[in-house]
């Protein structure tokens, strides 16, 4: 393992000493084996929107694609890899993200060591296979710790209060902030450092820089400077339009430029390279901790991780020191557009130091967890949850009003269309049993008086209208009834068991001859018995009015007839509850 570690230091001291016979750009940084792995993950998802229309790919499929792409790229056999799925735009995207954020990774500076190596220099220090090996993370290099810094040694009930992710966390953005002091251009570097510390430049924020840069074709860092020097320029010909999407991020681009140039300005006036890196770790270490209690975990990682870049940069000082040949790193030359103009001449030194320490950042082993790896919440430190990078890179969607619910809301809410549709029930008068549920209830039908206007009787005898014709009727009626009762009361009279009565009757008819007598006790028996037949009528009228009006048949035209005449007020029709009250509204 310590031929590859030097092999691989080789490599690199080689290419970062001749890049600029290649290069356009002499700060170009290096993508380690964890970079390489995120840089592809968000190119498949890129390539996913292109045609499918969704920012977003799958572990298994990145996975896939790591080992055929490593292969590939190499020049090594892939014939038993199946060929990931639009293989060639994958390629495509992922070689215009190195060369748009001005990086190049470990494959690439392998090949270009071929190039770039002079007759002192080693042949070859390594073959395709053994760097494919460390970048897979096979054999012996998986037996390698990652070069993290360890937890500094705390009392037993602190223990393990500084976890491996939050190390990790706070470990890159001290050297994303390193590096983008080196190379203004590297978009992952500020994707780690633009919310660390919290600015509350959030998933919007960060959605809208990444437009703004798409449409303006510049990096991330240049559009956020030349959008907040216009702000503060003024001006018709500066000031961006209110519409500007980053103009409600204004006060969080702000304070991340600002924190900027001062580390800036720290290159600039600091010709010590020691004492500059230590400013400069010093100040990440304090916007990282503001505001933080001492047994925060983000507090302990900070001060660990900020003690031993300090002893890093000092030795890197010190090794280019005594080295002869040293890297061949020469000041970057000014321009007009250029963001990092401090750093021309003043700091060159110190920019030297920070570049040897980020090429060796990037010769550390990958990590061995890759799910892990590419679902770490990067904003682990300014108290959000949910954004790793992939997230982060996906556009928010715009709300609709129809985003899904959560099962609770959605429950609920079936639960109450289910009881609005139930019918609830109406008041019903006291008949409304003896009408169907299509039917309109009493209340609709019928606008009842007060009980204080009801009458007291229950039944009320019908007011009737005698005619000439009904006159005759009822003489005949009255005669044929007189016959028939004289017939019965003569034969219980000559029965043995005659009535008190018909004993009276007949004494009374002797005494008085047969005349006068006799037809005065048939008219009264004969008017009882009518009275009765009356009252009997009347109750069987009453029970066929609570009977259901569909029931009875249709009413006839009256022929006449005192019992037709009966018949015909038995069979009307009526609605439950009218009954006799009709009548009384009539009179």
């Amino acid at each position: 393992m310590v031929v590859m570690e030097e092999s691989l230091r080789t490599m690199t001291r080689v290419f970062r000493r001749e890049c600029h016979r290649v290069l356009d750009s002499e700060r170009t940084t290096i993508q380690g084996a964890d970079g390489m792995l995120m840089v592809l993950q968000l190119a498949m998802a890129g390539v996913n929107k292109q045609e499918y229309g969704d920012f977003g790919v799958a572990l298994s499929e990145v996975l896939a694609a790591w080992k055929y792409f490593l292969l590939d790229k190499l020049q090594l056999s892939h014939n038993d890899i199946p060929l990931p799925q639009n293989y060639d735009l994958i390629r495509k995207e992922y070689d215009c993200f190195l060369k748009r954020t001005n990086t190049v990774d470990l494959i690439d500076v392998f090949i270009m060591f071929k190039e770039l190596r002079i007759n002192e220099d080693p042949e070859e220090p390594l073959t395709a296979m053994q760097l494919f090996q460390f970048l897979i993370g096979e054999k012996e290099s998986l037996e390698k710790v990652e070069s993290l810094p360890g937890c500094p040694a705390t009392p037993s009930n602190k223990a393990g209060i500084c976890s491996p992710q939050i190390q990790r966390v706070v470990w890159r953005v001290f050297c994303s902030y390193l590096g983008l002091l080196v190379n203004s251009k590297n978009d992952l570097a500020l994707t780690y450092t633009l919310d660390n510390p919290n600015r509350s430049l959030g998933h919007i924020a960060f959605t809208d820089l990444r437009h703004a840069a798409c449409n303006n074709a510049s990096s991330f860092f240049l559009t956020v400077t030349s959008f907040v020097r216009a702000i503060q320029l003024g001006g018709k010909g500066y000031a961006p339009p209110e519409s500007h999407p980053l103009r409600k991020h204004i006060k969080g681009l702000s304070e991340f430029l600002n924190f900027v140039d001062q580390c800036q300005d720290v290159l600039g006036e600091t010709p010590n390279p020691r004492e500059a890196g230590s400013k400069l770790v010093s100040s990440i270490r304090a916007a990282l901790v503001k505001g933080r209690s001492g047994g925060d975990p983000v507090y302990f990682a900070a001060e660990d991780t900020a003690k031993s870049l300090k002893e890093r940069i000092s030795q890197i000082h010190t090794m280019q020191t005594q080295s002869a040949v040293g890297t061949g790193i020469s000041p970057a030359r000014p321009k007009a557009y250029a963001i990092n103009h401090c750093t021309a001449y003043g700091g060159r030194e110190t920019v030297k130091v920070l570049m040897a320490l980020l090429d060796e950042e990037a010769l550390v082993p990958p990590c061995r967890n890759k799910a892990e790896l590419l679902s770490e919440d990067h904003a682990v430190l300014n108290g959000s949850a949910g954004a790793c990078l992939l997230t982060l890179y996906k556009s928010p969607e715009a709300p609709t009003g129809s985003s899904p619910k959560s099962l609770r809301n959605r429950v609920l809410s079936q639960q109450e269309h289910i009881k609005s549709k139930v019918v609830r029930p109406t008041i019903r008068s006291q008949f409304a049993c003896t009408y169907k549920d299509d039917e309109l209830p009493l209340n609709r039908v019928l606008e009842f008086p007060s009980a204080s206007q009801l009458p007291t009787c229950m039944h009320p005898a019908p007011k009737q209208t005698i005619s000439l014709h009904a006159s005759v009727e009822e003489e005949c009626d009255s005669t044929g009834m007189d016959n028939r009762l004289k017939e019965a009361t003569n034969l219980r009279c000559e029965g043995p068991g005659q009535s008190a009565l018909g004993e009276h009757s007949g004494n009374a008819w002797n005494r008085a001859g047969g005349k006068g007598t006799q037809p005065e006790q048939l008219r009264r028996a004969t008017g009882t018995l009518k009275r009765k037949l009356a009252n009997r009528e009347c109750t069987d009228q009453g029970k066929e009015e609570n009977q259901p009006p569909q029931k009875r048949p249709p009413a006839k035209a009256p022929i006449g007839g005192l019992g037709k005449r009966n018949s015909k007020a038995a069979s009307k029709k009526l609605i439950a509850g009218q009954g006799k009250l009709t009548g009384f509204f009539r009179l």
